[in-house]
């Protein structure tokens, strides 16, 4: 008799600006363990190159490259995009949905997005471009440290980025912070071309304690998306701009829930 039990998706994390794999470890650990292949590409835009020669449009190539390459080997995709990886998920994954392929006769797709704490937005918009509407562009200097050639590093991570945290060692976090890296900020200047949020089902992950990407932006991302016909699965955690850091158990929680694991 055949088996009934549905295998796992491939996870692709999709990070965010100025993150790299390693600063999603403790995530990647609890998925692997409870049964997950999980992927993190690296951006090239956090290639340390100075000046830099590569941007949100060289992160959407290489993203749309490797997810590409392992749903036309026939996987099921789960891709989970964090702050700034929104953009390039959204930029990146256009026409892989499982869904669409299957109607092309063609195996392996993607069959979710989950944004947790990410941009999610139209063609035609940039990260900036949320934050001027947002009136917010005075804020920027206090969140990021822009160099002459564009490169940026994070002003106060600690506060801005990961926020308080309960039940975590000064230890911990300081690891965590040392995975940061300067990085190609004009990738938060540049448009997206497409947007994936189109025809694959979506979820959003609120951060009620985010100073990076404060929840009313974030309610408007999926107000933006449901004005566009799209219906979002929302799921909420009273954590700050980095759950898979800090609240990671709750995060695995939701991939589950959403995967129907």
């Amino acid at each position: 008799m055949a088996s009934s039990t549905k295998s796992k998706p491939t996870l692709v994390i999709v990070h965010g600006g100025g993150h790299v794999p390693a600063s999603y470890e403790k995530m990647r650990a609890q998925l692997v363990s409870q049964g997950y292949e999980v992927h993190i590409p690296r951006l090239p835009s956090t290639n340390g190159m100075r000046p830099p020669n590569a941007d949100l449009y060289s992160d959407s190539n290489l993203v749309r490259s490797y997810v590409e390459s392992l749903v036309e080997a026939g996987r099921d995709v789960v891709a989970i995009l964090h702050s700034y990886g929104g953009q390039v998920g959204t930029n990146a994954l256009y026409g892989l949905g499982a869904q669409a392929r299957q109607q092309q006769g063609l195996p392996g797709g993607i069959s979710h997005l989950i944004y947790m704490t990410a941009y999610a937005v139209p063609e035609g918009n940039a990260m900036m471009n949320i934050v001027k509407r947002m009136n917010n562009m005075d804020l920027v200097p206090l969140v990021f440290d822009f160099a002459d050639d564009d490169t940026c590093l994070f002003h106060n991570p600690k506060g801005i980025m990961v926020g308080p945290v309960e039940d975590m060692d000064d230890a911990e976090v300081d690891a965590y912070l040392a995975t940061f890296v300067r990085w190609n900020g004009k990738g938060m200047y540049q448009p997206i071309e497409h947007a994936a949020w189109r025809d694959i089902p979506t979820s959003y992950v609120y951060t009620t304690n985010d100073t990076s990407v404060p929840i009313h932006y974030q309610e408007d991302f999926v107000a933006g998306l449901e004005k566009e016909g799209v219906k979002v699965q929302t799921f909420k955690l009273a954590t700050g701009h980095c759950p898979h850091f800090t609240a990671t158990t709750d995060m695995v929680d939701i991939v589950n829930k959403v995967v129907g694991a």
